[in-house]
C-alpha cells in the first residue's frame, strides 16, 4: 500500500506541477528550488519548440503527396527560410539575454523598454527581406541548383513565405521576450493559436477545399504565413495589456539609440551563430543535391523529424538560458551555473531516449512520408546516423544557449564558426563526393562536427567568464 499511494502521491505531484507550468504565475525565479523553476519554464518552453516544429512537418506531410519535386521545393525553400530565422532567433536572443537581465534585477519598465526597440528592428528587417523575397524568389531557387520542376513548384511558395517574414520574425522576436521575462506559457499559446490555424487551412490551400483556391504548394506557405500573423496579433494583444511582466505601453516605443545599438551588439552574435550554422546546413544540402532529387527529398524529411527532437530539446536550453540571465541580473551567479548544468543533465536524457528511438525507428519514420524507394533509403540512413549524436547535442544544446542569456553571443559564434565551417563543410563534401559513402559521408560531417561544438562550449562555460558578462 505504501509503494502504491508514494506513486499516486507522486503523480499528482508532476501532474500539479505541469499544471502550474501551463499556467500564467508570477514565479520569482531566482529564488527557491533550482529544478522547481526549471521545470516551470522548461515545459512550456519545450512544447512550444514543439509547436515551432509541428509547422514544417504539417507543410512536408501535406505537400508529399503533391510528389517528390514539391517536397524537393520546400525543403529547398525552407534551407533558405532557416537564413530569416537565423536573424530574428539571433535577435530574439539579445533580447532574451537583456529582458531576463532586466526581469533578475526587478526592473520590469526597462525590461518594456528594451521590448519596444525591438518592434522597431522587426518592422524594418520585415520590409527589407519581404520586397527582396518576393522580387528575387525564383533567382533564389536557381541559386541552390533547383531543377525546372522545382523551380516551378516552390517559386510562389518562396514568394509568400518570404513576402511575409513579418510573421516569423515578430513570432520569434515577442515569444523571445515573453521568455526572457519568465512568461513562457503566453509563447506556447501564440504558436498554439498558430499552429491549430495552420493545420486547419493547409490542406483547404494545397488541394483546394470547399471555396479555397487550389494552389498547390503555394498554399503551403499562404496558410503558414495567415497562421503565425494570427500568433503574432496574439502576442500584442497580450502585451498591451497588463496580463504579464511586460506590459508594453506608448512610452515604450519611442526610440532609444544606446539601447537600441546594445540590443543590436549583443543580437550580432546570436545572428553570427545561426546565419555561420544556417549556411553550413545550406552547404551540406548543396553537397547532397549533387545526388539528385530523391537525396534532398531525403534530408528535408531527415531534417523536419529533427526538428521534432531538437526543437524541444532547445526549450530546455531556452530554459536554462532565462534562468542564467535572471540570477545573473540577481547577482546569484552559481545558482545560474547550477541551473545550467541541471538543464544540462536532463536534456541528456531526453535526447538519449529520443535517439534510441530514432535509430530502431528511422525506416518506419521516413515511410510515414514517402514510398519512394530511394527517398526511403537514403531518409532512413540520415536519421540512423544523426540519431547517434543525440546525447552529445543535447548537453551543447544546452551550454550554449547559457552562454547567450549571460548575453556573451560572441563566444558561441566563434565556435560554430570553426566547427562548421572549417569542420562541418569541408569534411562533408571530402566524405560525400571523395568516397564511396556518398549523401552518408554529409551526414557522418554534421555528428563529428555538432560532437565537436559540444566539447568545445563546455570547457568554455566552465571557465566561467560568461558570469562576468554585461547585459
Amino acid at each position: 500500500m505504501s509503494d502504491s499511494h508514494n506513486q499516486e502521491s507522486t503523480l499528482r505531484r508532476s501532474v500539479s506541477l505541469v499544471s502550474e507550468a501551463l499556467r500564467d504565475n508570477d514565479e520569482d525565479f531566482t529564488s527557491g528550488p533550482i529544478r522547481r523553476a526549471l521545470a516551470l519554464l522548461a515545459i512550456p518552453m519545450m512544447l512550444e519548440m514543439a509547436m515551432e516544429s509541428i509547422f514544417a512537418v504539417v507543410d512536408i506531410a501535406f505537400v508529399s503527396r503533391l510528389g517528390t519535386d514539391a517536397i524537393a521545393a520546400v525543403g529547398i525553400t525552407e534551407a533558405l527560410i532557416t537564413v530569416l530565422y537565423a536573424i530574428a532567433i539571433g535577435l530574439g536572443m539579445g533580447l532574451t539575454a537583456m529582458v531576463a537581465r532586466r526581469i533578475g534585477e526587478k526592473d520590469a519598465e526597462a525590461a518594456a523598454l528594451v521590448t519596444g526597440q525591438s518592434i522597431w528592428i522587426g518592422l524594418l528587417l520585415s520590409v527589407v527581406i519581404g520586397i527582396a523575397g518576393v522580387v528575387y524568389a525564383r533567382d533564389l531557387l536557381v541559386v541552390m541548383g533547383a531543377s525546372s520542376g522545382v523551380i516551378a513548384q516552390g517559386t510562389g511558395f518562396m514568394a509568400v513565405l518570404l513576402g511575409g517574414s513579418f510573421s516569423i520574425i515578430f513570432l520569434f522576436l515577442l515569444n523571445a521576450a515573453f521568455r526572457g521575462a519568465g512568461d513562457a506559457t503566453v509563447a506556447l499559446r501564440s504558436l498554439w493559436i498558430a499552429n491549430g490555424i495552420n493545420i486547419v487551412l493547409d490542406p483547404c490551400f494545397i488541394f483546394g477545399l470547399g471555396p479555397f483556391p487550389e494552389m498547390g504548394v503555394t498554399g503551403a506557405a499562404v496558410a503558414t504565413t495567415i497562421g503565425r500573423g494570427v500568433g503574432v496579433f496574439y502576442q500584442l494583444w497580450y502585451m498591451l495589456g497588463d496580463r504579464g511582466r511586460i506590459a508594453l505601453r506608448t512610452r515604450h516605443m519611442r526610440l532609444v539609440p544606446a539601447l537600441t545599438m546594445r540590443l543590436l551588439q549583443i543580437s550580432i552574435g546570436g545572428i553570427g551563430q545561426f546565419l555561420i550554422a544556417t549556411a553550413s546546413w545550406i552547404g551540406v544540402m548543396r553537397i547532397v543535391a549533387v545526388y539528385g532529387s530523391s537525396a534532398i527529398a531525403a534530408y528535408t524529411i531527415a531534417l523536419r523529424m529533427m526538428e521534432f527532437t531538437f526543437l524541444p530539446a532547445w526549450g530546455l536550453g531556452n530554459a536554462a538560458a532565462t534562468l542564467v540571465g535572471q540570477n545573473l541580473g540577481a547577482k546569484r551567479p552559481e545558482r545560474a551555473e547550477e541551473s545550467a548544468w541541471q538543464a544540462a543533465k536532463y536534456n541528456a536524457v531526453f535526447m538519449a531516449v529520443a535517439g534510441a528511438l530514432m535509430l530502431l525507428f528511422a525506416k518506419a519514420i521516413t515511410g510515414l512520408f514517402t514510398h519512394d524507394a530511394d527517398v526511403l533509403y537514403w531518409g532512413t540512413r540520415c536519421l540512423q546516423i544523426l540519431g547517434v549524436g543525440f546525447p552529445m547535442y543535447a548537453v551543447g544544446m544546452v551550454m550554449i544557449q547559457s552562454l547567450n542569456g549571460a548575453g556573451d553571443t560572441a563566444t558561441p559564434a566563434l565556435l560554430n564558426f570553426v566547427c562548421f565551417w572549417l569542420i562541418q563543410i569541408p569534411l562533408a563534401y571530402a566524405l560525400a563526393i571523395g568516397t564511396s559513402l556518398e549523401p552518408n559521408g554529409a551526414f557522418i560531417a554534421i555528428v563529428v562536427s555538432e560532437s565537436l561544438l559540444t566539447v568545445l562550449s563546455v570547457i568554455v562555460f566552465r571557465r566561467g567568464a560568461w558570469k562576468h558578462h554585461a547585459a
